[in-house]
C-alpha cells in the first residue's frame, strides 16, 4: 500500500491488461484464466489470444478472453504494443517464390515437423525466403517468431546471448539453461539464420528443440544440420525464361527480379524487343542467382544490358576461381568479381579492407583501417567511398543507435573481399590495422566509462564482434613473421586487458578469463607493465568466478612484475586485487595490510577514481572486523570523490557498500532508505556482479527488518543467477546458514525452502524493483 493505494508489478500488469480489451471484452493472464478455468459455469469459455507485449512490461503476456454464449466474441486485435515477434521487414517484393512460400509454410504448419532447414549456396535468397514464410505464419504461432541473425557467431555462447537479445531477456538470463526458462512454454517459430559457420549447430538446434517442445525452428544453412528429425528444403535459383520474347521473358521470375532491381536504381527501365535478348542472357549466364541477379541489375543506372552481358562475358573468367565446388558457388564468385573489377583500384583496395570487420564498423574506424588503401583514389572521403560500394551492391549501410551510419558486408560478400585481400598479400596488413584501431578504441572506452558507464557500455558491445575477431587474429593466428606475431600478440594482450571492465561489468567474465589466458599463453613472460596489468585483470576476473587461490597466485606474479618494472599504478591495482583475494581466503589479516599498502600508494599516485577503490576495499575489511566507525568514514570519502567524478558506475558500488555497512552495524532502517535509493540506478547499469552483491545487501536488510519472505527471494534469485553466470558465491552455504538463525523464529523451515524456490524462478532484477515498488512498508 502507499497513500492508501496499492502499488507493484502486479498491478502495473492488471492495468496494461485491462487497458488493452475492447468495450465489452474480459480479457485476462494466463494466471487468472487457470485459476478460473475449472469453475466457469456453462457456456463460458477462454480462448487464447496468444502472447503480447505490454507497455512496461519487460516479458510477453499470454492473454485470454473470456466468452459468454450469446454475447459478443469477436472483437478487433488488442490495443497492445503488439505480439511478440521479431522479424525484418523487407524493402522488396519476393519474386518468384509463391510455391516454396506454400510448401514451407505448409510443412511448418505441420504437426510432426518441426525443424526445417532451407539450404542453398550463398546468395540463393535463403534468408529472403525465410522471412517471407515467417510473415506468412504469425497467426500460426501465438508465442511470437523471432528472427535471429547469426552471421557473426561462431560459438554456442554467442549464438545464445544472440538469441536472448532478441528475446529481449534479462542479461543475466542469456545463457542455458535460464535462456530454455524463456523458450519452454513458447508455441513459437525461432528463424536461425546462418548456421553454416557455426560449430556445433547440430548441438544449438537440438537443445534448443528439447528445452521448447512446442517450438518449431526454421533455419538457412549452406549445409543440412544432419540434426534427427530435420526436413531439408533445397532453395533452387529462380526459373529462367524458356525462350527470348518479351511475353515469356516477363513470365519468368529471374528476369522480374531483374526488372525489379533495374527499376529501383533507373525508374524508366523497361523490358523491350531491344533489350530483351540481353536481359535473359544476363539471367542465364548468372543461373538465376537471386543476388547475383541483384548485383548486376544494379549496374543498369550505368550501363545498358547489352553492356552488361558485354562485361559479363569478357571480365569475370577469374583464374583463380576453383573449379571443384558446385557452379552456383562459383557463379556467384564471377558476379560479385564482375561488380568489383568495375571499381576503380582504390576503390578495390577500400573495399576488400572492408573485409577484415566483423558485425559491421563505424565511419571512424573504416576511415582508420579501410582508407589509407584508397589514398591514392582521387575520391578520397570516406562516405563517397562507401555511396559508391552501395551503389554498386557490394555493400549496405544502416543507421545506428546514435544516428551514426554503420557500414556491412554481406557475408558472401564479406567472403570474396578477405579472399581478394589475401591474395594482395595484405591480409595481414589489414587486420593488423583492425586490431590497432580496436585496441585504441577499447582504452578509449576503458576511460570513458568512468564519466558514463553506460554509453561506454553500449559502444564496446556494439563492437564485441570485431573486438572478438581482432583478439582470435592476434591470439590464435598471430602474422606471416615473427617480427608481426610478437607485435599482434602484444596488441591483444593490450586489448584482452583493456576490455576487463567489459569482460566483469557487462557478465563476460567467462569469456573475459578465456582471452586472458590465452594472452598470458601467447605474450611471453617478459616483464611489463602490459604483463602486470593483464595478471592483474585475469586475477580480478578469477575472483568473481570463486577461485581465490589461483586469483591470489596471480596477483601476486603481477606485484612482482610491476615492482619489476618499477609501475607503480599496476602495482597499486595489483595490492588491491591481491587483498581482496586474500580477504575470500579468509585471511582478513594479510588483506587488511595489503589494503593499507594499496591505499598509501593510491595516495601517493594521486588517481582519485582508483583511489575510491582502495578506500572502498579496506572499508571492507573494516567492516569485517568490527570497525564500523572507520568503515563508514573510509566509505563517505570514496562516496564523494566518484560524486564529484561523476562516475554513475563506481557511486553505486559505493553506495552498495555503506547500506550493507549499515546494515552491518544494526541500522537496518537507515540501511533500507539508502539501499532504495539505489534500486532503479543499479537495474539500469546491467552489471550482473554488481547487482548479485547488491541483491545478497538487501537480503540482510530484509532480514533485520524482519522480512524473511522477501530475505528468502532474494537468495533464491541470486543463487540462480550466479548459477546461470557460472559465478559461484564461495560463502553460500555459510551466508544461507546465518540467514536461517537470523529467521526460523519467523517462518518455518519448509515455507523458507519454499520462498527460495520460488526466488529462484524470478529474476533478480525483478525482486528489486517489486522492492522498491513497496517502498513506502518494506513489510507487504
Amino acid at each position: 500500500m502507499h497513500h492508501d493505494d496499492y502499488v507493484g508489478m502486479d498491478v502495473h500488469r492488471a492495468a496494461r491488461i485491462a487497458s488493452s480489451a475492447h468495450g465489452g471484452q474480459a480479457v485476462l493472464s494466463s494466471v487468472s484464466a487457470e485459476l478460473a478455468r475449472d469453475a466457469l459455469p456453462d457456456g463460458v469459455g477462454l480462448k487464447d489470444l496468444g502472447s503480447y507485449r505490454l507497455k512496461d512490461i519487460p516479458e510477453p503476456e499470454r492473454l485470454f478472453q473470456l466468452t459468454v454464449d450469446g454475447l459478443q466474441n469477436d472483437f478487433p486485435a488488442l490495443r497492445t504494443l503488439g505480439a511478440a515477434s521479431r522479424l525484418p521487414v523487407p524493402t522488396t517484393q519476393l519474386v518468384g517464390r509463391e510455391q516454396a512460400v506454400a510448401e514451407l509454410a505448409d510443412m511448418v504448419r505441420s504437426p510432426e515437423v518441426r525443424l526445417v532447414t532451407l539450404s542453398g549456396p550463398g546468395g540463393s535468397g535463403k534468408t529472403r525466403l525465410a522471412i517471407e514464410v515467417a510473415t506468412r505464419l504469425v497467426a500460426a504461432f501465438p508465442d511470437g517468431i523471432f528472427f535471429v541473425p547469426l552471421a557473426s557467431a561462431a560459438t554456442p555462447e554467442v549464438t545464445w546471448t544472440t538469441l536472448g537479445d532478441v528475446l529481449e531477456v534479462p542479461r543475466s538470463s542469456r545463457l542455458p539453461p535460464r535462456l530454455f526458462e524463456h523458450v519452454a512454454h513458447r508455441a513459437a517459430l525461432f528463424v536461425l539464420d546462418n548456421l553454416e559457420q557455426l560449430t556445433d549447430a547440430d548441438e544449438v538446434v537440438s537443445q534448443l528443440l528439447s528445452a521448447a517442445p512446442e517450438a518449431v525452428v526454421l533455419t538457412t544453412s549452406r549445409r543440412p544440420l544432419a540434426v534427427p528429425g530435420e526436413h531439408l528444403y533445397p532453395v533452387p535459383p529462380l526459373d529462367l525464361p524458356t525462350g527470348s520474347t518479351a511475353t515469356t521473358a516477363e513470365a519468368s521470375p529471374a528476369v522480374q527480379l531483374f526488372v525489379q532491381h533495374a527499376r529501383s536504381v533507373r525508374p524508366d527501365f523497361r523490358l523491350t524487343s531491344e533489350n530483351v535478348d540481353a536481359v535473359v542472357a544476363i539471367c542465364r549466364r548468372l543461373d538465376g542467382l537471386p543476388l547475383a541477379i541483384e548485383l548486376s541489375a544494379a549496374r543498369t543506372r550505368l550501363l545498358g544490358p547489352q553492356a552488361l552481358l558485354r562485361r559479363l562475358d569478357t571480365t569475370l573468367d577469374l583464374p583463380s576461381m576453383s573449379r571443384q565446388g558446385p557452379l552456383r558457388h562459383r557463379t556467384l564468385r564471377e558476379t560479385i568479381a564482375w561488380s568489383y573489377d568495375l571499381l576503380p583500384e582504390g576503390h578495390q583496395a577500400f573495399f576488400c579492407r572492408l573485409g577484415v570487420f566483423a558485425g559491421g564498423a563505424d565511419l571512424e574506424a573504416v576511415t582508420a583501417v579501410a582508407l589509407p588503401a584508397a589514398s591514392g583514389d582521387r575520391t578520397s572521403e570516406p562516405l563517397d567511398l562507401v555511396a559508391d560500394l552501395v551503389d554498386a551492391s557490394l555493400a549496405l549501410v544502416a543507421e545506428a543507435p546514435d544516428g551514426e551510419p554503420r557500414i556491412t558486408l554481406l557475408e558472401t560478400i564479406r567472403s570474396f573481399a578477405l579472399a581478394e585481400l589475401r591474395g594482395t598479400g595484405q591480409l595481414d596488413e589489414a587486420r593488423s590495422a583492425h586490431a590497432d584501431h580496436y585496441l585504441r578504441l577499447a582504452e578509449r572506452l576503458k576511460v570513458r566509462r568512468d564519466a558514463d558507464h553506460l554509453l561506454a557500455l553500449e559502444q564496446a558491445e556494439a563492437e564485441l564482434d570485431n573486438f572478438r575477431e581482432a583478439l582470435t587474429w592476434g591470439l590464435r593466428h598471430g602474422g606471416a613473421t615473427e617480427g608481426l606475431d610478437r607485435t599482434t600478440t602484444s596488441t591483444a594482450l593490450r586489448l584482452s586487458t583493456s576490455l576487463g571492465w567489459l569482460w566483469y561489468t557487462g557478465g563476460y567474465v567467462i569469456e573475459g578469463c578465456r582471452w586472458l589466458e590465452l594472452a598470458l599463453e601467447r605474450g611471453g613472460s617478459a616483464a611489463s607493465g602490459d604483463l602486470a596489468e593483464c595478471l592483474g585483470t585475469y586475477a580480478n576476473l578469477l575472483i568473481a568466478r570463486g577461485e581465490a587461490d589461483r586469483s591470489a597466485e596471480l596477483a601476486t606474479q603481477s606485484l612482482s612484475v610491476a615492482r619489476a618494472v618499477g609501475d607503480e599504478e599496476r602495482e597499486a591495482f595489483a595490492m588491491g586485487v591481491l587483498g581482496t583475494a586474500q580477504l575470500h581466503q579468509g585471511d582478513i589479516d594479510s588483506a587488511r595490510r595489503t589494503f593499507e599498502e594499496s591505499l598509501s600508494l593510491h595516495r601517493r599516485i594521486g588517481n582519485q577514481l582508483r583511489l575510491t577503490r582502495a578506500l572502498g576495499n579496506l572499508a571492507g575489511v573494516e567492516e569485517e572486523l568490527g570497525h564500523y566507525a572507520r568503515a563508514e568514514e573510509l566509505t563517505h570519502e570514496a562516496l564523494e570523490i566518484v560524486t564529484a567524478a561523476g562516475d554513475v558506475h563506481e557511486a553505486a558500488v559505493q553506495g552498495q557498500n555503506l547500506a550493507n555497512l549499515l546494515a552491518a552495524s544494526g541500522r537496518a532502517e537507515e540501511a533500507s532508505r539508502r539501499a532504495r535509493s539505489l534500486i532503479d540506478r543499479i537495474v539500469r547499469l546491467r552489471s550482473p556482479n554488481l547487482t548479485m552483491a547488491f541483491a545478497n545487501t538487501y537480503m540482510n536488510i530484509l532480514i533485520r527488518l524482519g522480512d524473511p519472505v522477501g530475505a528468502a527471494r532474494l537468495i533464491g534469485a541470486e543463487e540462480a543467477m550466479r548459477e546461470r553466470l557460472s559465478l559461484p558465491n564461495p560463502y553460500q552455504e555459510e551466508e544461507r546458514a546465518e540467514a536461517w538463525a537470523a529467521v526460523e523464529r519467523l517462518i518455518s523451515a519448509e515455507d523458507w525452502a519454499a520462498e527460495i524456490r520460488t526466488g529462484r524462478c524470478t529474476s533478480v532484477e525483478d525482486l528489486l524493483l517489486a522492492l522498491g515498488d513497496r517502498a513506502a512498508d518494506p513489510r507487504v
